[in-house]
């Protein structure tokens, strides 16, 4: 008899999941036995829709598509509220959802309006929603009688340079944006260990709409900084995600993994 898949039979949140890295992570859930999916997005319907449609052709049983504006107190108390009433219990959450400043009509944006975008969207959101999906497991936790039931898990998303920073405005954003998500992240799982997992997936140069189509000193940095020499996927974050998410993987929280293809001292700028 073959093992069963690493999801099978559970229910799984992403954030931010109608493109990039929150599709594949998606996928690869519903590849991994997930029955039941929330596929989350702001603004992107359409693109929402196809994540769905993916999830559905690779098995998932249930797939809800929900819109909510994170910046938005209501709407994150809706995107909690649907997961868990839908679901009853949500297995795996996972914070994958951010601003995007560097393409379209928002990198046109100043620095400081650039900034407090990523704070109220990847940092305040992210964590009055994490406090809020907590506090829901933990509940569904005590008061499940299956005492065989595994802890559930919660993936924030960081960044592998932001505990040692990178020149330029980027680097100055994303830097403490992310480095804020990881401390909290790590408070959050002193906090709620053994009962609730935590970790986060720190990705490197991921090949995103940003990095398709950036610069030849972008592509030629993001390649010569990997020891594997090319950018990272967002398949290749989805397997990390789902590493630190696996209802199985009981002794990992508290972690930070980095996805970056092996951090290169060579590279010469």
């Amino acid at each position: 008899m073959s093992p069963k898949p690493a999801f099978s039979s559970a229910a799984a949140v992403v954030t931010g999941s109608s493109s990039g890295i929150g599709r594949a992570t998606i996928s690869a859930l519903a590849k991994a036995g997930a029955s039941q999916l929330v596929v989350h997005y702001c603004a992107n319907q359409r693109g929402a829709e196809e994540t769905a449609k993916i999830a559905w052709q690779s098995g998932c049983e249930e797939v809800f598509v929900v819109q909510a504006d994170l910046q938005i107190p209501s709407q994150r108390d809706h995107l909690a509220e649907v997961a868990f009433k839908k679901f009853g219990r949500v297995d795996a959450w996972i914070n994958n959802a951010g601003a995007d400043v560097l393409t379209g009509d928002a990198a046109k944006l100043s620095f400081a309006e650039k900034l407090q975008w990523l704070w109220r969207v990847d940092v305040q959101a992210t964590i009055e929603l994490s406090r809020n999906v907590a506090q829901r497991m933990l509940e569904q936790t005590t008061s499940e009688s299956n005492s065989e039931k595994l802890p559930p898990s919660m993936t924030f998303i960081g960044w592998d340079q932001a505990p040692l920073g990178m020149e330029g405005d980027a680097g100055q954003m994303f830097g403490p944006i992310k480095a804020a998500v990881m401390a909290f992240a790590n408070s959050m799982a002193q906090e709620f260990s053994p009962d609730l997992r935590i970790n986060t997936v720190a990705p490197g140069w991921i090949q995103t709409s940003w990095g398709e189509s950036t610069s030849d000193y972008w592509d030629s940095r993001a390649k010569a900084q990997s020891l594997m020499q090319r950018w990272g996927t967002p398949d290749d974050v989805a397997k990390a995600i789902l590493y630190a998410a696996d209802p199985a993987n009981t002794f990992t929280t508290g972690q930070t993994i980095a996805v970056d293809g092996g951090w290169s001292r060579r590279f010469q700028g």
